[in-house]
């Protein structure tokens, strides 16, 4: 008998256990997770041991399992692959290279192009959960005068990061997300008004992007956007 397999945006996911006294929570729109997202199927697999702080650090002893989750949501389905959080960035090229989807594993990869998109007096902001581990490294430039024009401020010690780097990790309240991000945004704009694009690096942060597009008026790209471009190249 044949498994009725459905064509999937697959998504690797951090681990997350479950909170004491936690119940289950619906993707929220506008989420990675949520497939009106996208308008199309999406699937997840946990990546073993990929806790949030063990990521965001960059522990290279990750990548054998991101490539299993990798080929797991292959057999599942994907057509496409994508995760929960842009420091998978640093697995990118072994996941790549290891099935035959597209894979686009953080929002960071959309950096170049973003610049060759606004004037060379213009600068790009990326917006991260962490700056401290969201280093030049992560961003694919080689040009010195294209990194001067790129502009990192991280949430790093706010609510979300500090739940986030619990395990498990408990639920953050999307105003909270909000404040940090908007807090840590008016200060990065204050000290750089060349700004005239915005990258949001956390995959948490598409859940405010509305908001970040209506305040300040900047184009403001996610893991989302990235998503939605590589599902439309796909027949």
């Amino acid at each position: 008998m044949e498994l009725d397999i459905q064509r999937s945006l697959g998504i690797l996911s951090l681990e997350r256990g479950t909170p004491p006294g936690a119940k289950p929570r619906a993707p929220l729109p506008g989420s990675l997770m949520n497939p009106a997202t996208f308008d199309f199927p999406v699937i997840s697999e946990t990546v073993e041991g990929a806790w949030a702080d063990r990521v965001v650090q960059g522990d290279p002893a990750l990548e054998p399992a991101y490539i299993a989750a990798g080929r797991r949501l292959v057999e599942r389905g994907a057509v496409a692959i994508s995760s929960n959080c842009g420091f998978s960035i640093r697995y990118q090229l072994g996941v790549a290279a290891s099935v035959n989807i597209p894979v686009v594993m953080s929002s960071l990869l959309l950096v170049s192009t973003l610049l060759r998109e606004l004037p060379s007096a213009a600068k790009l902001a990326i917006l991260t959960a962490d700056s401290n581990h969201c280093g030049q490294d992560l961003l694919g430039l080689d040009n010195r005068a294209e990194r001067a024009r790129v502009v990192i401020a991280g949430i790093e010690g706010g609510t979300f990061w500090q739940n986030e780097m619990k395990r498990p990790p408990p639920w953050t309240e999307i105003s909270d997300i909000e404040a940090d991000v908007i807090r840590c945004l008016a200060r990065l704009r204050e000290t750089h008004p060349e700004i005239a694009t915005i990258l949001l690096e956390c995959t948490a942060f598409p859940l405010i992007a509305p908001t970040i597009r209506k305040l300040t008026g900047l184009p403001t790209y996610d893991i989302t956007t990235l998503c939605r471009m590589t599902l439309a190249s796909i027949a």
